[in-house]
């Protein structure tokens, strides 16, 4: 058995609130959907829960509003056997929410209010960076300085970097990549966003890993969704590693289930297509679980799913 990894997360906590629909709406139109459901989520916290489920340690840090949704996010966190201790309560400040429609495909549209995990700040950068960990995560749900600011100071450590959402200012996205960043993990939109041209497929995929790689990210993840995912590296040309064949049911979470799985991966040594196939394979089993939290699968799961058995007990 591998030894169990210290993880620790820096990112977002919202309480999702989703409805199914019969199709996603287009602008100006109105889809009625299910009865509204709400669930523990953000990408911070999901990716936090995913590690954990998956045999890591995990400490989570962000923020919370001092609501009754922030008290269940932390709930949350707790029974998932997540370390919350870092996550700070910001009073008079409203818990992040998303508002998600998933279409009967699994297919999603996500709207963030982002309330607390806008007071992310210097204190909270430090307090992730400065703690044991085998592997720092990050995503992009918190402010732009703060991200930064955790990159600077976790230096030269297994750090991963969700840049999910990208910056609305695109600059943003590149000056943060070019300051450099041991694994970088975007989609096809976000690796756009970054690069200033589309992304489209498994191929432009390939690409663009290279693309960023080049650009400040030592190594570079580019997911293109049910095609798969490519990785870039020092080590050579762009690989390509093709998408498990699972018939998805909800698809939120599953990015995040495929950050989580590639820290915990890497973290006990995996070597790097291998971490990036065994992420693919624990994010395709998320896609045929409903919820976000909810569907996060255990190394059970994603046997029984996908046929890969996962490398920690």
């Amino acid at each position: 058995m591998a030894k169990r990894p210290r993880l620790t997360v820096l990112g977002s906590l919202n309480m999702d609130i989703s409805v199914t629909v019969p199709r996603l709406p287009a602008p100006g139109a109105t889809v009625l959907g299910s009865a509204a459901v709400f669930t523990p989520g953000g990408k911070g916290a999901n990716q936090a829960v995913a590690a954990a489920r998956l045999g890591a340690d995990v400490r989570m840090t962000g923020c919370v509003g001092g609501d009754d949704f922030g008290r269940r996010l932390l709930a949350a966190l707790r029974e998932a056997g997540v370390d919350a201790a870092g996550v700070r309560v910001v009073d008079d400040v409203p818990t992040g929410l998303a508002m998600i429609s998933v279409d009967r495909a699994g297919e999603n549209l996500i709207t963030v209010a982002p309330g607390a995990n806008y007071e992310v700040g210097a204190a909270d950068a430090a307090a992730a960076a400065d703690g044991p960990y085998d592997a720092l995560v990050i995503s992009a749900e918190v402010p732009v300085p703060a991200i930064r600011a955790v990159l600077a100071r976790a230096h030269g450590t297994l750090c991963v970097l969700n840049l999910a959402p990208v910056p609305q200012a695109p600059e943003q996205a590149a000056a943060i990549v070019a300051g450099g960043v041991e694994w970088l993990v975007v989609n096809e939109p976000e690796a756009g966003a970054v690069l200033g041209r589309p992304v489209d497929g498994l191929k432009d995929a390939a690409k663009a890993a290279a693309g960023l790689a080049t650009a400040g990210a030592r190594h570079a993840v580019v997911t293109a969704g049910a095609h798969g995912a490519a990785l870039a590296g020092p080590d050579g040309d762009p690989l390509t590693i093709e998408a498990f064949d699972v018939e998805a049911v909800d698809t939120v979470g599953a990015g995040d289930t495929f950050v989580a799985a590639l820290a915990v991966t890497l973290a006990v040594g995996v070597p790097a297509a291998e971490a990036v196939r065994a992420a693919a394979a624990a994010g395709a089993a998320a896609a045929t679980r409903p919820g976000a939290q909810a569907g996060m699968p255990r190394p059970a799961d994603i046997l029984a799913v996908t046929g890969l058995t996962w490398p920690l007990a």
